[in-house]
Order: C-alpha cells, then structure tokens, then sequence
C-alpha cells in the first residue's frame, strides 16, 4: 500500500511538471506565431513584442477570467510573463533569418494550439468543473490566442475560414476526457491528446484538407 500511494504521488508530480512546461512550450510557440504575422506590418519591436505576448497569453487569460479563478495563471506565476516576453524578443532578432516563415508558423500554430487546447482542458477538469465546460474552455483557450493574433496583424483568422482547425482542437480535448474518465492515473494521457491534436493539424497543412461546401455556410 505505501508503495502503490509512493507511485501515485509520484505520477501526480510528474503529471503536474509536464503540464507546467506543457504550457511554457505553447506560449513559446504561439509568441512565435506571433511575431511572423507582424513581419509583413513594418512594426516595431515593441509592437512585435506585444503582439507575440498578446497572442502567447491571450487564450488563458480569456480562459480563468470566465472561469472566475482566483488570479489569471500570468500573474499568479509570472515565469509564463518572461517566457511570452523572451519568446517575443528572441523570435524578433532571429525570424527574419528563416526562409520558409509559413511553414514555421504552421508548425508553431499546431503546436501552440495542440497544448494551449489539452492544457486548459487538463486545468478545467482539475478545477471540478464538467467534462462539457473542459472541452468548451480548451477550445476557446486554443483558437482564442490566434484569433486575437490575426485580428491584430489583419490577417483573416485561420478559425473562421475553412482551415481543419477547431475540429482537431475539439478531439484532442475530447480524447482526453475519455482518458481522464477511464484511465484518471495514466501519466501520458495529455501527452496522447497533444499528439493527436497536432497530428491531424498538421497531416491537414500538408494535404490541404478543408471542409467540404456541404459544411460551410454560404450567402445567396
């Protein structure tokens, strides 16, 4: 019995690490998305920097206002205010040297949307709040940031048009809730939903897969 209570402890501290760099990995990579949207705007660095922590930061920020929590995760913990920062100021002295800006961006994006959306869902669950308000809340976490992002640099939102987007942010929030639900100890079951997310993000990007015109709403 203390060894099986030792290993719980011990996956749970796990868990609670990986979620914490989890999300360190997302704002960096969101920060970096960013500050490539703002390359064709003629801004400054401190225009760039905004923009890239808006965008880093944007999505969590809606998230634990809606949900009321005691302090917005940023100030609560600043450590994600430097790494949105850093990531902003470091993407602004080094993007420019990159040749294929879209493809890095792409990448980013999945990958910031792909943690942001498993991340926030792990954290709604973690607050008691129900499986329906943890799927809602990543998604609106994940796209949020972006939305903010494109507004901003007045580009059309990628989750407005019809880019395979908030569908691979909507399953990879589910499939965690189906793990968390029939296997709650399982340290790998966020890891399973950013992959998946990411995956289908991706594979989408590369093969040009949109919704088909029966799924899209058309003015007469």
């Amino acid at each position: 019995m203390l060894v099986t209570g030792f290993l719980l402890s011990f996956f749970e501290k796990i868990l609670k690490m990986l979620l914490y760099f989890l999300g360190m990995f997302g704002i960096a990579a969101f920060a970096v998305t960013g500050v490539i949207s703002s390359g064709k705007k003629d801004m400054d660095l401190f225009s760039v920097v905004f923009l890239g922590m808006v965008t880093s930061l944007g999505g969590g920020t809606i998230r634990d206002t809606v949900l009321s929590v005691e302090a917005v995760y940023w100030v609560k913990d600043t450590s994600y205010l430097w790494v949105a920062f850093l990531s902003s100021v470091l993407a602004f002295f080094t993007v420019r040297f990159i040749d294929d800006k879209k493809a890095v961006f792409h990448y980013a994006d999945s990958f910031g949307l792909a943690l942001f959306t498993v991340v926030a869902t792990e954290k709604v669950l973690n607050l008691g709040f129900s499986p329906m308000i943890a799927i809602t809340m990543g998604i609106i976490t994940g796209v949020a940031g972006g939305i903010i992002r494109d507004v901003l640099s007045h580009r059309p939102p990628l989750v407005l048009g019809r880019e395979f987007y908030a569908t691979p942010a909507f399953l990879g929030a589910l499939l965690l809730v189906l793990l968390e639900k029939n296997i709650p100890v399982h340290e790998f079951n966020s890891i399973y939903a950013v992959a998946l997310v990411f995956i289908l993000r991706v594979f989408a990007i590369h093969k040009d897969l949109y919704y088909p015109s029966w799924l899209l709403y058309k003015k007469r």
